[in-house]
């Protein structure tokens, strides 16, 4: 361990000064300690830290932005995802932070994002609270004791969510900011207590630097079976990729974040943060277990006053309740989160119009249509005026968090599944017999069982059909799975209608690909939905 006076001259040299107290890698039981005394949260019945992050219970995506500077500029794709901000502003905010953190007591976490020694990026997390410390303790890779001797990190992240930006002075669009500056390697987030924002952050930098290197950078989770057989299951929230990369026959190699380099896939992250409204024992003991276990983080969650008993059904402060928890609270795990090429690859989408095969297998030209166009559907309800399910398109299954135009991904993914034979397949968790509101949820064990199928090849000899608006190949059976609930249309009563929703979002498919056009070959552009 470094001495403190070495850690606080490094904070001078980036404008951190006069604090109270350093607090310099805490362990779990210490930051505990810290985060009740200061009331920052309370330990549930089974050992928990449970915290409230107040009005904001997601992200922010308004709010993030990345300073326009010269290192990075033509590099960076601009727009509604990637917002600039100028370096005045970006400054400005900055003074303001330091100004704010004197006489604090502040947390540091030195880690790494990755698993990969080759690829690891060394970053700094600096905090106000003990319990978002604590939470990058969690979510990053630990550094071993002789690595913090000599540890420098590459990227600093400084979150202090009690201090909120004034818009009309700052430059931004809220009291929110989570500002990212390439050229100077640092993050500044504050104005939300959301520790996701933290996690986030670091994604979006891996995003920049690794496909700059030649390493592809997912937004998936991944598995590995006896055969050594790799999986990685791409999927916005919702869709499942959390829940079904937790296979109690494959070994967990991470839930969210990786990267594909030429030797095979790393888990950016040491834990998972993992959503737990309505979470089944019976469905998901693993991650279950995991809300029941001291050095979990619970944000959100519903608990007795008294008795300190949780209620994991109760969405009454968010529907977005999380657990954040180290990997190795998950018993079956790749211990050193690397593994070789993915054999499958799976896409993942929560279809609430019901229409989209529960399985097909892909193209590699349909796996490059899908996975630009990233397409899953919120349901009714899930926001202000949304009354029928409202088709959601997030480039690459994470457009929030992808730094550089999506074409880069798609010629890293498009490569690496045709260098290694990767097979694809689209998997739908969403909706059958009928769209959101009249159909129903697919049951999750028929989940499982199709796409435990597809991974240990059983699907590889069965005849299939191509679905008439999708051009999508349906197998025509799968163990453990009743024939008639493969194809999509058999479980709709009236079929007319079923015809008339299918072409409505093969439209959407096509409007939205408009985009990606002048930048896919032809056979890409042909592999989508047909045209009505």
């Amino acid at each position: 361990m470094r001495p403190k006076d070495e850690i606080l001259r490094q904070l001078e040299e980036i404008g951190i000064k006069n604090i109270n107290d350093l607090f310099y890698n805490l362990s779990t039981p210490a930051l505990y300690e810290r985060a009740i005394r200061r009331r920052e949260g309370t330990i549930s019945c089974n050992g928990p830290l449970v915290v409230r992050t107040g009005l904001h219970t997601g992200r922010s995506p308004n709010d993030k932005f990345i300073v326009k500077e010269p290192s990075s500029e033509d590099n960076i794709w601009w727009g509604k995802v990637n917002r600039p901000i100028d370096g005045q502003h970006f400054y400005s905010i900055y003074a303001k932070m330091m100004a704010y953190i004197q006489n604090k007591d502040i947390y540091v976490q030195d880690c790494y994002a990755g698993w990969d020694e080759n690829y690891r990026l060394p970053i700094r997390i600096i905090n106000e609270t003990a319990w978002h410390n604590m939470f990058a303790k969690n979510l990053f890779v630990e550094a071993k004791e002789e690595e913090l001797v000599n540890f420098h990190p590459e990227y600093t992240v400084i979150q202090m969510p009690n201090l909120q930006a004034d818009p009309e002075h700052d430059g931004t669009n809220s009291p929110v900011f989570v500002i990212i500056n390439f050229g100077r390697r640092l993050v500044l987030i504050g104005g939300t207590s959301y520790a996701g924002e933290i996690k986030k952050s670091i994604f979006s930098i891996m995003n920049y630097v690794l496909p700059l290197k030649g390493v592809m950078s997912m937004h998936c989770s991944a598995n590995v079976g006896e055969k050594e057989d790799v999986a990685v299951l791409f999927g916005l929230s919702g869709t499942g990729k959390t829940t079904l990369s937790a296979d109690p026959t494959r070994q967990l190699i991470g839930d969210d974040e990786h990267g594909w380099t030429d030797m095979g896939v790393f888990n950016y992250e040491g834990g998972c943060y993992a959503k737990v409204i309505k979470l089944s024992e019976e469905a998901e003991p693993d991650i279950y277990k995991t809300t029941k276990t001291f050095g979990t983080i619970l944000e959100n969650v519903s608990m007795n006053a008294d008795t300190r008993q949780l209620d994991l059904d109760d969405g009454t402060l968010t529907e977005n309740t999380r657990a954040a928890y180290p990997l190795t609270q998950i018993p079956n795990i790749r211990v050193g989160g690397k593994a070789g090429h993915p054999k499958n690859i799976v896409m993942l989408t929560a279809d609430a119009f019901g229409v989209l095969p529960p399985i097909a297998k892909l193209t590699p030209e349909q796996a490059m249509y899908h996975f630009l166009s990233g397409y899953t559907a919120k349901v009714a309800g899930t926001e202000k005026g949304v009354t029928e399910p409202k088709a959601t398109f997030s480039t690459c299954f994470g457009a929030p968090f992808m730094s550089l135009h999506p074409s880069v991904y798609a010629n890293l993914l498009g490569k690496k599944i045709k260098e290694h034979d990767s097979q694809c397949w689209l998997v739908n968790t969403g909706w059958t017999g009928g769209p959101y509101g009249v159909g129903s949820r697919m049951k999750i064990k028929y989940t499982r069982a199709m796409l435990n199928a597809a991974l240990e090849g059983k699907l590889d000899n069965v005849e299939s059909t191509v679905d008439e608006f999708f051009g999508l190949h349906i197998p025509s059976e799968v163990p453990g799975v009743p024939t008639e609930v493969l194809n999509p249309k058999t479980t709709w009563e009236n079929k007319a209608a079923y015809d008339e929703t299918a072409k409505k979002l093969a439209n959407m498919f096509h409007e939205n690909f408009k985009d990606f056009a002048a930048d896919v070959s032809d056979e890409i552009l042909n592999a989508g939905p047909n045209k009505f």
